[in-house]
């Protein structure tokens, strides 16, 4: 009877230790957060340039642009790696060029400069509201947020003002909201890179004017601008 204690003491101890074998042989799971997103802030710096222009277009100086924004991420797998996205942002562009713009009346006429000496500056700017689309791969999880991305999609922009400066002789001539610009952009994109930091590249897909002509050759100029992306969460 005195050894009864004991053995039910040596029972207890082996049993815990089995049930401790049989939690560590478990499997971990893993639980993907079902509420897992890439909804983040963007903003991209970009050298610009026109494509498609006239032959003698001279872009000899520097051309920046500046784009910021958000973004709503839309996973469509269980992995939440494939996503669509779309929001809104703004895009500021600056195009330094030779084209030069003068206005009669309620008409503007178009020529290019035929020497950079004509001028002391020469450039239209362009303020848009992006709505942008976009397909996303990566290789991000809910745990970790640097990861390797590819996106690209169609960024539609809705011209809000522009502005053409030019200065000759010391003679400066300003036309704001010039109505041959085309009101609507639209182009691919797209940005891939590692982390924050990502190359990007656009292409519009339709002429920056509308209604403008140069010789009475229509004036078709299409926007490529390459560039860096950041994205924030």
């Amino acid at each position: 009877m005195r050894q009864l204690p004991i053995l039910l003491f040596m029972f207890s101890f082996f049993n815990l230790s089995a049930q401790e074998d049989i939690d560590e042989e478990k499997p971990t799971l893993v639980v993907v957060d079902s509420l897992y997103r890439e909804d983040q802030f963007y903003f991209g710096f970009t050298f610009n340039t026109l494509q498609n222009g006239p032959a003698n277009l001279n872009q000899s100086k520097f051309s920046t642009g500046f784009s910021a924004g958000f973004l709503r991420d839309m996973p469509v797998n269980k992995k939440r790696n494939i996503a669509f996205a779309t929001g809104l942002g703004f895009t500021y562009n600056n195009n330094i060029q030779n084209i030069k713009i003068r206005q009669s009346g309620q008409t503007n006429t178009y020529s290019v400069f035929a020497s950079a000496s004509d001028y002391s500056k020469n450039r239209f700017s362009q303020l848009y509201v992006d709505v942008p689309i976009e397909f996303r791969w990566r290789t991000s999880t809910y745990e970790s947020y640097k990861f390797w991305r590819i996106y690209g999609g169609v960024k539609f922009s809705y011209l809000v003002s522009n502005r053409y400066v030019s200065e000759v002789n010391n003679s400066k001539i300003v036309i704001n909201n010039n109505k041959d610009f085309e009101k609507l952009q639209y182009g691919l994109y797209l940005a891939t890179g590692y982390n924050t930091f990502n190359i990007y590249a656009y292409y519009g897909l339709n002429s920056l004017f509308k209604s403008a002509d140069i010789s009475n050759e229509k004036l078709n100029l299409n926007a490529l601008n390459l560039g860096v992306i950041f994205y924030i969460l």
